[in-house]
């Protein structure tokens, strides 16, 4: 798995260039383009009688994007990356699926926007509708974050996301791809933690013997894990624990000091992951990490 092209939507919120920036070290690891994608809602250009769209208002929303991009590209000045513009009406989503597949992207940056009381019910409907369709990477960028944590309210600025990421892995599919994905990020990732948690649920009617078994079993599993990335240069530490998955998945990765959380895209119901959000789903709403979802 490679990452060079890297498609980054934004709408131009506060600090989004930044995270931008914050992300280019990518390159270290191949990045070399970036399409830098902005989505016109098309009720922000419509008039209802004929079903059209406003074109000055369109015009003008696009010529401000262009401008926008133009500077941030002039700002960066780096000669060794390619940047894309693309700028789309219509619905957000579907525009930047088209956009990343047209753009033969290795990898989708969306932001998080404050949520609302609705959007905790839904965990957060319009990322998660990206996380679930999306047949490559996507990584929910979070630049600064304010968060709870012991009672406390704390502000958390992520950079050097790729430092030390925590790499959360239920032995599925897509943990493994999440593997290879973290393991493609080779120069930049100074620590790789390798982490399982051996959830409630699960050992919930076990016999001491049958969890002192799957413990074993999960150590092994760790072990090998952290045999392939020694073995491809990367420093690494496993970690196992028991308990409620999502709680337990984002407490180690403040104990061990991660910088960012890597996961493979879990795959349950659709109808429960839509309206409780499945594990990764979780994750990628509750932490207050950048998250990096493989399909």
């Amino acid at each position: 798995m490679t990452f060079k092209t890297m498609l980054f939507h934004t709408r131009f919120r506060e600090l989004a260039f930044n995270s931008l920036k914050s992300l280019l070290e990518l390159k270290a690891a191949g990045l070399k383009k970036v399409v830098l994608a902005n989505v016109i809602l098309r009720e922000d250009v419509a008039f209802v009688p004929y079903g059209g769209t406003l074109k000055e208002d369109e015009k003008r929303m696009r010529e401000e994007a262009r401008i926008k991009f133009d500077d941030w590209i002039q700002t960066i000045g780096d000669p060794q990356l390619e940047f894309h513009q693309r700028v789309e009406v219509g619905a957000t989503n579907a525009a930047i699926l088209e956009m990343a597949k047209e753009e033969d992207a290795d990898l989708i940056v969306v932001g998080r926007k404050k949520r609302t009381t609705l959007e905790k019910v839904y965990v957060g409907t319009h990322i998660l509708d990206i996380l679930r369709r999306s047949t490559i990477p996507v990584l929910m960028s979070k630049y600064m974050v304010q968060y709870e944590w012991q009672g406390e309210s704390l502000m958390r600025t992520n950079e050097q996301i790729w430092k030390r990421p925590l790499l959360a892995s239920d032995w599925s599919e897509p943990s493994r791809r999440a593997l290879d994905a973290t393991l493609a990020l080779k120069g930049l990732v100074e620590k790789l933690i390798v982490t399982h948690v051996l959830g409630a649920r699960r050992i919930k009617n076990l016999e001491p013997p049958a969890v002192k078994r799957l413990e074993d079993e999960s150590v092994k599993r760790l072990q090998s894990y952290c045999r392939e990335v020694d073995d491809a240069g990367i420093p690494s530490e496993y970690h196992l624990t028991m308990g409620r998955t999502v709680e337990e998945i984002i407490k180690m990765s403040r104990d061990f000091g991660a910088t960012m959380i890597v996961m493979g895209r879990t795959g349950k119901d659709w109808f429960q992951e839509y309206w409780l959000g499945g594990v990764s789903h979780q994750i990628a709403e509750l932490s207050e990490l950048p998250v990096l979802l493989i399909p």
